[in-house]
């Protein structure tokens, strides 16, 4: 089994963080340095940072957190304001993808690894969707550009649907993550945003969750969410 997904199935951190934790070199198989892609079998003695990986509860667990602008997410416990510490759940989760400090809204915390994983798989064309004021008016020429595809980050973006909420105000469905991909197509297209709120990650809405604050998914919306996912 590759090193990456052993670990996320043990419930201590995700694939993705897994490949950060390689890359830093704390992750060590039978002594030895692991390396991106290595493989393990069931004797095999596997250490993050020179200890055992800690038994976790593996009774599944699936919030979803109105994030506040300034938490960053992150389970990395240096990071002053990490989304694991604000949360303060009492087994160990973390965040599937990211929102970036400076925005708000929806995100899902977890401890099924195999869920992250293929949540943050673009080709499976997963819905979120935003809710975002800039620093003039959205025209119809900007709504056509957006929606069509910006090129940033030496790509084009995929086209996403894209609608106004009012003058200032629009609304934006993507399947894609880029880093800070809305931010950057703005920009691409002379505007700045002044706030970004996601509203809605697939099936799952803020559902008048109040800023700051988090809950478990109802069984229908995880019912809903996984057979998605499957």
């Amino acid at each position: 089994m590759r090193i990456n997904k052993y670990i996320s199935e043990t419930g201590f951190c995700s694939r993705r963080e897994t490949d950060r934790l390689i890359a830093a070199g704390r992750i060590t198989i039978n002594g030895k340095v692991c390396v991106r892609g290595a493989e393990v079998v069931a004797e095999d003695i596997v250490l993050i940072d020179g200890k055992e990986i800690p038994q976790v509860d593996r009774q599944p667990v699936y919030l979803a957190l109105n994030k506040p602008i300034g938490i960053v997410c992150t389970a990395a416990q240096q990071v002053e304001g990490n989304i694991i510490q604000y949360v303060n759940y009492p087994s160990r989760i973390f965040a599937v993808g990211r929102l970036d400090k400076a925005s708000e809204g929806l995100i899902l915390l977890t401890n099924d690894g195999e869920i992250v994983n293929k949540m943050m798989r673009s080709e499976h064309n997963h819905e979120k969707e935003y809710v975002v004021t800039v620093d003039k008016p959205v025209t119809d020429e900007f709504l056509r550009m957006m929606s069509q595809g910006v090129e940033i980050l030496d790509v084009i973006t995929k086209p996403c649907k894209v609608y106004r909420h009012s003058e200032n105000v629009f609304r934006i469905i993507l399947t894609q993550g880029l880093n800070l991909q809305i931010r950057r197509m703005c920009k691409a297209l002379g505007y700045r945003v002044l706030k970004l709120e996601r509203i809605r990650i697939m099936n799952i809405t803020l559902d008048q969750l109040e800023r700051g604050q988090w809950r478990h998914l109802e069984k229908h919306e995880l019912g809903t969410l996984l057979a998605r996912l499957n």
